[in-house]
């Protein structure tokens, strides 16, 4: 991986990957199954990272990994899915757009990373991009759904920052193999209480579920927690804002939308936000280390094959999932 921008375009396959999902879930999955829909994007998305790196929990990980997928996919999943059915997409879409803002703000007490000024400002401007981009013809806003994505956000950002904290010299692949495979498992029996027995697939649905589970899940959440690792939060929690660029983009693509002025001008300064983001350039003759490396690196004499590990995840993924 050369440099940070490697590990940047590393992490922006994440919500690239979670932009298109938006079509896919439309267009092809069940919309009356969401908890199915959640438990069956999880589980085996967890179980493929797991046929990469065969490796169980150990020690503490057990319950964090419990915590993790609680967090980041069960609770989440189920936040995302009360805010979609009490709003219009595109404000559940800008109401989560405040996540690279309060991905950073958490992060200073929890990881003790304080925000740049740079990041903070490319917070607001993406928020702005994202609000230019999808904030068209709303007359009625749901308070409760308002709330829903805004809890969404707060879990999803604590969860992505304490797997961040915890993943320090831990494998990165088998830690998010089983959060996810905690988070699904979790989610399978309110699923069936809930919705009942589980849903017919037929072959279109089937292929959908497996983009979903292979490259929306599995792929974009090692790209994510890579990202995390390597990154300050501000940088990675701005590369974020590409996932409703991706959905705006698809949709123009695809399903044959048309792409207003407007929304070009939201794009841009969503971009504008994200090169806001970038991180800091070495300066002098020397080289520097990422400043959100985990402190663990800093005292273990193996730490300084910790990014090649990750390195070799990150290409045993692309190459083999």
């Amino acid at each position: 991986m050369e440099g940070k921008l490697g590990w940047v375009a590393l992490t922006a396959i994440a919500p690239v990957a979670w932009g298109t999902n938006y079509f896919v879930t439309h267009e092809f999955l069940p919309a009356d199954r969401p908890l199915y829909g959640a438990a069956l994007r999880a589980l085996p998305a967890g179980l493929i990272l797991l046929a990469l790196r065969r490796r169980r929990p150990h020690g503490a990980w057990w319950w964090r990994s419990a915590v993790l997928g609680l967090l980041n996919v069960s609770v989440f999943f189920a936040l995302v899915f009360a805010a979609s059915q009490m709003l219009p997409t595109s404000l559940a879409s800008t109401v989560m757009a405040v996540s690279p803002l309060t991905m950073m703000l958490i992060a200073w007490p929890l990881l003790s990373e304080q925000p740049r000024t740079a990041h903070l400002v490319g917070a607001v401007v993406g928020l702005g991009g994202v609000g230019l981009m999808l904030l068209t013809g709303i007359r009625e806003v749901s308070v409760p759904g308002v709330l829903a994505s805004l809890a969404a956000v707060l879990v999803s950002s604590f969860g992505h920052l304490l797997a961040k904290r915890w993943n320090a010299g831990a494998d990165l692949l088998a830690s998010t193999a089983w959060q996810l495979v905690a988070g699904g498992l979790f989610l399978l029996p309110v699923a069936a209480a809930v919705e009942g027995p589980p849903p017919a697939l037929p072959m279109p649905t089937l292929l959908a579920f497996g983009y979903v589970a292979l490259v929306a899940t599995a792929i974009a959440f090692a790209a994510w927690f890579t990202g995390l690792r390597h990154l300050p939060v501000g940088t990675v929690g701005l590369i974020g804002l590409l996932n409703p660029v991706t959905g705006v983009l698809l949709g123009t693509a695809v399903a044959g939308e048309s792409l207003t002025v407007q929304q070009v001008c939201g794009m841009a300064l969503v971009l504008a936000g994200v090169v806001l983001g970038r991180p800091k350039r070495t300066t002098g003759h020397g080289t520097s280390r990422p400043p959100c490396e985990p402190e663990a690196d800093r005292r273990s004499p193996q730490a300084s094959s910790g990014a090649a590990r990750d390195e070799s995840a990150a290409e045993d993924l692309t190459r083999n999932v």
